[in-house]
């Protein structure tokens, strides 16, 4: 890791980016997981964030498998992930790409090639989360949305070791870091998407505008 990167995530404790099961990635997710990995609730919370923000156009959606959550699939949906079998399934898809992202942060698209980019119950997953999202951001279009949705549903073996640690609003509390970090993102906000009283999967966004 060069300097620079390391003045990115100075500050976070030894270990924090860490995980249980340091295997292949790659390995891992060879399994075919034809799933939903959050309830109902949550994956229509999902779809109706993404309709408030407005996502449409040319998306990118990050780390993405078999299904992605929006009710009607944009006019260009890209969808990045581990498993190809799953991405080929995906039928809201225009294209898949597989890509390691703990592997090689770059992402393998012009700059500006995309209207808004997603994430959806993954990104506690990445070991270096804030080039990604930066390198998000090159390859969105300023004034395009990048949003980031998560739960409390996980394979603990493979998120970090700092994700395990945090209580729902410091997760919370961690992306939005991430986003301010990644220094391209203005208006960074915060949501929650289920009620708290609901029972279930709770379902929070962390979202920014690319400047």
């Amino acid at each position: 890791m060069t300097q620079a990167a390391r003045d990115l995530y100075e500050g976070f404790p030894v270990g924090f980016f860490s995980r249980v099961d340091e295997g292949s990635d790659s390995v891992f997710f060879e399994q075919d997981r034809f799933v939903a990995h959050i309830d109902d609730r949550a994956v229509a919370a999902v779809g109706r964030l993404y309709e408030q923000l407005g996502l449409d156009g040319r998306v990118l959606d990050l780390m993405s498998s078999w299904i992605s959550h929006f009710f009607h699939p944009p006019t260009e949906l890209v969808v990045l992930g581990m498993n190809e079998r799953e991405l080929r399934a995906n039928t809201m898809a225009a294209a898949h790409v597989v890509h390691d992202l703990n592997i090689d942060q770059e992402l393998p698209f012009d700059d500006d090639r995309f209207d808004a980019a997603t994430c959806c119950v993954s990104i506690d997953y990445l070991v270096r989360p804030i080039e990604v999202l930066r390198e998000t951001a090159r390859v969105v279009c300023p004034g395009g949305v990048v949003v980031s949705t998560f739960s409390n549903r996980c394979f603990p073996t493979k998120v970090i070791r700092g994700w395990l640690e945090l209580d729902e609003n410091e997760r919370c509390a961690l992306v939005s870091q991430y986003f301010e970090r990644a220094g391209r993102y203005a208006d960074v906000e915060v949501a929650r998407c289920t009620p708290i009283e609901a029972p279930g999967d709770p379902l929070f966004a962390v979202w920014g505008t690319v400047v």
